[in-house]
């Protein structure tokens, strides 16, 4: 008898959307338990489609009983949204709740656990790297390292990923350029396996913007029209807009500013409130 090819389930898809090939794929399956309600919140979210992501979260933190390691997800998810927007406040709320529903240590151990701790204690980095309180930041993300170090046999790609990401940041804003630009090239190598092409896509900016710390606005430049291009064809709107905000800033006129104004208003008509130059 011959081998039939498996049919792909609905999480399937939608954990190719969220975490895989298939960004910008639209319409989305519905999801029908938390994880996939989840995973279906995180691919909208990336497609910038925020109005329904939150209304995912919205019937994921009704049907869970308290305490559970999903609800810390659909926070530190939340948080990151806030933060794309540029509300480090609300972001900080959401990360702290996220936080307090798996604490920093003790549980269960697993993967789902560990990888919810590490979004909440690199989004709680984020928050405070965005509110200029940059060793409060370093201490995040130290205890994220020690968490992840604990772990050295788990594929924990995605907060190893997260961790570099958010360390290239920090060295930004603290005015280390050469750091900044080791982390991120940390993060890419760290990148060229995974399945994740949003992830992929977003560490190439990360890249591009460590090289403009350091005064490389050619190879700055060339990245992120890069990643703009790679964003426009995945339909990753959210980076499209970063990317374009990228070029902006490093001397890129009419073209990079039109895209932002596009981007920012058809991100408005999807339940983000972003801003345009």
């Amino acid at each position: 008898m011959a081998d039939t090819e498996r049919v792909p389930t609905a999480v399937d898809v939608l954990q190719s959307a969220a975490f895989g090939a298939n960004p910008g794929l639209w319409p989305l399956p519905s999801a029908h338990d938390p994880t996939s309600t989840w995973l279906r919140a995180i691919a909208l979210g990336g497609q910038g489609r925020y109005a329904l992501g939150r209304a995912e979260l919205d019937t994921l933190e009704n049907a869970l009983p308290a305490g559970h390691t999903v609800l810390s997800l659909a926070g530190s998810t939340r948080a990151s949204w806030s933060r794309q927007i540029g509300d480090h406040r609300t972001a900080e709320r959401f990360d702290g709740l996220a936080i307090a529903l798996v604490g920093v240590t003790g549980g269960v151990e697993c993967p789902l656990l560990v990888e919810a701790r590490c979004d909440a204690l690199t989004g709680l980095a984020a928050d405070a790297l965005g509110s200029g309180r940059f060793a409060l930041s370093s201490a995040f993300l130290d205890r994220c390292g020690r968490t992840l170090a604990q772990y050295p046999s788990w594929d924990l790609w995605r907060p190893q990923l997260r961790l570099r990401w958010v360390m290239a940041e920090l060295a930004m804003f603290s005015g280390d350029g050469p750091a900044a630009v080791r982390h991120a090239l940390d993060a890419r190598e760290r990148a060229t396996d995974i399945v994740s092409l949003r992830h992929r896509v977003k560490t190439d900016l990360i890249v591009a913007a460590a090289y403009s710390s350091v005064g490389d606005l050619d190879g700055a430049r060339a990245l992120a029209y890069s990643v703009l291009d790679a964003c426009s064809e995945l339909g990753l709107l959210p980076l499209r807009w970063a990317s374009a905000m990228l070029a902006h800033g490093i001397g890129e006129g009419g073209a990079a500013e039109k895209v932002v104004a596009e981007s920012a208003a058809l991100l408005g008509r999807r339940g983000g409130d972003v801003i345009a130059v």
